[in-house]
């Protein structure tokens, strides 16, 4: 063999060998024995707004291979472009806001027809053109927005309510070539100064045997790396200009306050005439990236998959209805359970599954592959829990009810019931049922067919309700 030849093969057992050793890492991950409702374990607060951070290191979020975080946001408030090296799923719980994505080699479609203009040197001494920007969507309750690795983004608050969203990262995503953990590049401000505060702030509880860090430590300016003159050759700006560029003395943190309303170029306001418009721009050929939307609204009845009057409803977004999470390789689901309903037992197939309650509360109980119970608790609002690929699952709303948004790591996940009218066991053989649990051809009859309700039953179709609320 010849050298090239010896490099070659040595560099293939490398890969494979890496390969294998993540494959062994993730399978130990996921050997677990007990699963924990979470909620964030630190947060870093800004000048308008604070950023709540769920513990990256923990068991369930180590197997799935994925992050989570929660953004609120003052009326105002701006949260600085940056970009992250996973794809994201974003949801927003509360309030309304503006949301603009710049995505590489997209036209810079939205054009300002108002008198704010800046100079171009690049057209005759002293002609001033109009603002040109990438477009930008507006924020509502309910909308699931969904960015690629690497695209740069932004949020403001032009509402006068705090605008919560909550942000799902796919560390394990094949678009993240780092290491598995999510990682943010800012292109303005200074957010380690933030961080750098709040690390001395008294009282402040750390995981046992955890490292002290902060959630940011590793998220700074990508402009303060480089040197001053570099960035004043760049963009041919003054150095005064070039310095503001790299934030060194911009103590405002990670989300800062818009002195002024911001003065952009936006969509119509009402969910009708923004449809309308991307009705508009659908010509019949394939869509691009560039032209791909960017947002959907979950909660619009249109997204409603399956109904009970009596018990819920489910609402999923995949590849179908939101296209541009075939190059995600995510989507999302929102449920709804009225007080005391029930979720049939399930489990997915091809997606870790990560749960996020809005409203209410439910008990969940979640089981392994050894038949072993690893949850079995109630999940309040606020909480997150992980239930990964194949571990099976059962939901019972509370009094109250309960709602929730879920996210999974395949863009066409799919879900297995186990009772109902459209169930694995009902679609065994009568006999198959008969010999497997020991029961009478006419038990195994009623295990198939006395559940007449799908998916989603409603309290009166189910006996022994006492058992869950004592248990």
């Amino acid at each position: 063999m010849t050298i090239k030849a010896n490099s070659l093969l040595l560099a293939f057992f490398l890969l494979f060998a890496g390969t294998l050793a993540r494959q062994q890492q993730q399978l130990n991950q996921c050997q677990i024995n007990r699963i924990n409702a979470l909620e964030p374990y630190d947060s870093i607060q800004a000048e308008a707004g604070v950023t709540e951070f769920w513990e990256p290191d923990n068991q369930q979020f180590q197997c799935a291979g994925v992050e989570f975080i929660r953004h609120r946001i003052q009326p105002g408030g701006l949260l600085l472009p940056s970009y992250v090296n996973t794809p994201l799923m974003s949801f927003t719980e509360q309030g309304r806001g503006i949301q603009g994505v710049v995505l590489p080699g997209c036209p810079e479609t939205y054009e300002s027809g108002s008198k704010q203009q800046f100079f171009d040197p690049s057209k005759r001494r002293g002609q001033r053109v109009q603002d040109r920007h990438q477009k930008v969507q507006n924020l509502n309750q309910g909308d699931v927005a969904a960015i690629p690795a690497g695209a740069a983004h932004w949020i403001y608050n032009d509402g006068n309510t705090e605008l919560v969203v909550v942000v799902f990262f796919d560390a394990q995503n094949n678009a993240n070539q780092l290491d598995a953990n999510h990682r943010r590049f800012f292109l303005a401000g200074n957010p380690q100064a933030q961080s750098q505060q709040h690390q001395e702030q008294p009282g402040r509880q750390q995981q046992p045997g955890r490292q002290q860090q902060q959630p940011y430590d590793n998220a700074g300016n990508i402009f303060n790396g480089f040197d001053v003159e570099f960035l004043v050759e760049a963009f041919n700006v003054d150095r005064e200009t070039a310095e503001k560029l790299q934030g060194q003395r911009d103590q405002r943190g990670h989300i800062v306050r818009v002195q002024q309303e911001l003065q952009i170029i936006r969509p119509p306001q009402s969910r009708q005439e923004e449809e309308r418009e991307q009705r508009g721009r659908d010509n019949g050929f394939e869509e691009t990236i560039c032209s791909l939307k960017l947002k959907e609204n979950i909660d619009n009845p249109s997204h409603v998959d399956f109904v009970n009057p009596q018990a819920g409803r489910i609402s999923n977004l995949n590849n179908d209805k939101f296209p541009i999470l075939r190059r995600l390789q995510l989507s999302a689901a929102r449920g709804e359970l009225y007080p005391n309903a029930i979720q049939s037992p399930r489990w997915m197939l091809n997606a870790h599954n990560l749960l996020y309650v809005t409203h209410g509360s439910m008990r969940v109980q979640i089981v392994n592959n050894q038949g072993e119970s690893v949850f079995n608790d109630e999940l309040r609002k606020g909480q997150v829990v992980v239930i990964p690929q194949n571990f099976a699952s059962i939901k019972r709303a509370s009094q109250e009810g309960a709602r929730w948004i879920s996210f999974r790591t395949n863009d066409n996940a799919i879900t297995e019931n186990l009772a109902g009218r459209v169930s694995a066991i009902r679609s065994l053989p009568v006999d198959v049922v008969a010999n497997a649990y020991q029961v009478s051809r006419e038990d195994a009859q009623k295990l198939k067919y006395n559940q007449q309700q799908t998916t989603l039953f409603s309290p009166s179709s189910s006996k022994g309700q006492g058992q869950w609320a004592s248990a």
